[in-house]
């Protein structure tokens, strides 16, 4: 496999490892797969939950308060800098969600604390460059699902005197949120393999953009089937659950062991988007309206609207991911691809991406 350019940064392993929040892919898990020469990617929500809210300076209810706390400055350094111990100089990546409540001030704090690529999602980040305007060597890749979304995006950046130094596209069969309503995801038009070409010919148009597959992507074979459709690189995220650095708490990570085919659904979310996860006994208790009560401490998302989104659907996203982070199998929500129940054990980064590098 050829390595992966992006930017100024050249990726030995054209893998990315998917961001993970709440805590699912911080400082161990990123710094090791940087380590092994794929690109670690560190979640930037939730910051405030790290080393048990230890850089949340302001906690009610056991939560951290308001967006300034969430979305932790001094969490987010200490993150990237215990994942530079790790991996050294090797390129190291962070996902800020577009939908997130202090995007902006999160991708600069990201930069002044030497993060080299920033990865945004969930929404179509139209400004992104804003951010990054007194940091021109941080490389910026934006997450879409159509070549519609590439072109709105390079239109927009043009202005700007910037394009993409990489685009993902992500299709309907990824973990946590998708860029679909329910019925396209399972539309097969919508799938990855035919939403990715007419991407790579939009690409083509802005001076050869790379283009790396995301959602469902699991073994050697499918990463042979994108680069050979003309993809630079790709980005998995579910199979990194399953090795010992994953920062998830054995008791989340062992929810996936125990999960089958079935287990894993749709479901509805705050931020207005189906989300994929492990069916558990907190859908349960949404059905019967005995989940715990919605109380918006830390407002996290702006399509949630400060829990008003959340109280219809019948959960908090931040509290439940933050639970499943935790260890709570009963009351967390466990997000996770469509590939999930085919974790079966344990093992670690260097042998999973050895295994992803020579099919093994």
């Amino acid at each position: 496999m050829k390595s992966l350019k992006i930017g100024k940064y050249e990726i030995a392993k054209p893998i990315i490892q998917g961001g993970m929040g709440l805590g699912i892919s911080w400082d161990k898990l990123s710094g090791n797969v940087s380590l092994e020469g794929g690109l670690g990617v560190i979640s930037a929500v939730g910051t405030g939950y790290y080393q048990n809210k230890k850089f949340s300076h302001k906690n009610i209810q056991d939560k951290p308060y308001s967006e300034e706390n969430f979305y932790s400055k001094d969490a987010l350094f200490e993150i990237i800098k215990n994942a530079r111990a790790i991996c050294g100089d090797a390129p190291l990546a962070i996902n800020a969600l577009y939908a997130s409540n202090d995007y902006g001030r999160t991708v600069k704090e990201a930069c002044e604390a030497g993060i080299d690529i920033v990865i945004t999602g969930a929404g179509i980040p139209t400004n992104m460059p804003e951010f990054t305007k007194d940091y021109p060597d941080v490389a910026l890749i934006p997450i879409v699902s159509s070549a519609r979304a590439l072109s709105l995006i390079c239109r927009k950046w043009k202005k700007h005197g910037k394009i993409p130094d990489a685009v993902i596209v992500e299709g309907p069969l990824s973990g946590g949120h998708q860029g679909f309503n329910y019925e396209q995801c399972s539309q097969e038009e919508y799938q990855l393999e035919n939403i990715i070409l007419p991407v790579i010919e939009e690409a083509k148009k802005w001076g050869n953009i790379p283009v790396i597959a995301a959602g469902g992507i699991w073994d050697k074979n499918d990463i042979d089937k994108f680069l050979n459709l003309g993809c630079s690189g790709i980005q998995m995220a579910t199979r990194f659950i399953g090795t010992f650095e994953c920062d998830a708490s054995e008791e989340f990570k062992n929810v996936l062991l125990k999960a089958s085919k079935d287990d894993i659904q749709l479901f509805k979310s705050p931020v207005g988007l189906p989300a994929r996860g492990v069916r558990t006994n907190l859908q349960t208790m949404i059905e019967n309206k005995t989940a715990p009560k919605v109380a918006c401490i830390s407002n996290c998302v702006a399509p949630c609207k400060k829990g008003i989104e959340a109280k219809a659907v019948g959960y908090c996203i931040a509290d439940r991911l933050s639970a499943a982070y935790n260890g709570d199998v009963e009351t967390g929500l466990f997000f996770t691809g469509t590939n999930g129940y085919r974790l079966d054990k344990l093992i670690s980064v260097k042998e999973l991406m050895k295994n992803l590098i020579n099919g093994e």
